[in-house]
């Protein structure tokens, strides 16, 4: 079993993630999707990933580390509570467990592993595997509150919400790339550029990088772009006091009172400038 049925259908960056010296930081859970490649290191709550995924630098857990088979982690991993490891995981570090080790066939853990609690080897389900599984069918049956709750009891007592990265994706220093809706929250600072199928962007956000979707891009009050938006078939809307460093080319534009763009506008549709403000002052 695999993550193949999971819904993470959407790549979700929480208020106040950031990227710090090639590791992605943020304060609550990541979940990272199957076959995806994150060439940062992580740093969160707790670290679930699915089947296939490389990470380029060490995880740390403050919580608990569930890695599904054949992962690939570049560092060491680093965990305050449990872990689990699927078969033929691969740590190139070392691996530090202040609980207890769930550890699957064939782990090739380089530099030698320590746990402070009990150590089992053996194949289960994971329980991030199964988890999903659940939710996929309840969503499926269209038990919506069954699967909100459920939803709820994964995130645990977490005041903040976990960080969601999709199946198949690939994040760097050069590019963020999803086939999904990219949701980022407000107060973060992300390097590389993002490629989803549409980009929402919160408040006081730095991205250094450029904005690429198929659909729409709402970018937020406050948030600086450190590169181009560009949009194949959707409108972008550039709220009040945000600035686009870059050009911006799309099929539909509207600018906020207050918005900056350096570069050159390019709408194929309507091209529109909000004044409320101003239109207030006059009355």
């Amino acid at each position: 079993m695999s993550l193949g049925t999971d819904p993470l259908e959407a790549l979700e960056i929480p208020d106040e993630t950031t990227v710090e010296e090639h590791d992605l930081v943020t304060d609550g859970d990541v979940v990272v999707g199957g076959q995806s490649t994150i060439e940062f290191g992580v740093r969160g709550r707790n670290v679930l990933a699915g089947e296939r995924v490389t990470f380029g630098g060490d995880i740390e857990a403050e919580g608990d580390c569930r890695l599904d088979l054949l992962n690939d982690v570049a560092g060491n991993v680093l965990v305050g509570e449990d872990a689990y490891l699927g078969e033929r995981v691969h740590i190139a570090g070392r691996l530090m467990v202040s609980g207890d080790l769930d550890i699957g066939d064939d782990v090739d853990i380089e530099e030698g592993f320590e746990a402070n609690g009990w150590i089992v080897i053996r194949n289960p389900v994971p329980t991030l595997v199964f988890y999903f599984i659940v939710l996929s069918q309840l969503l499926r049956l269209g038990e919506d509150e069954a699967a909100g709750e459920l939803a709820e009891t994964l995130q645990g007592e977490s005041p903040t919400d976990p960080l969601i990265i999709p199946r198949n994706s690939t994040v760097s220093d050069d590019a963020w790339r999803v086939s999904t809706p990219a949701e980022i929250g407000s107060s973060c600072r992300i390097h590389g550029n993002i490629r989803a199928r549409s980009i929402d962007l919160g408040e006081d956000n730095n991205v250094f990088g450029s904005l690429r979707a198929r659909n729409d891009i709402v970018v937020g009050s406050g948030t600086r772009i450190h590169g181009d938006v560009t949009t194949r078939n959707g409108e972008v809307v550039i709220e009040e006091g945000a600035r686009v460093l870059g050009d911006v080319s799309c099929k539909d534009l509207l600018l906020e009172q207050g918005a900056l763009v350096d570069g050159t506008m390019r709408a194929r549709g309507e091209m529109r400038i909000h004044r409320d403000n101003l239109a207030r002052d006059a009355e």
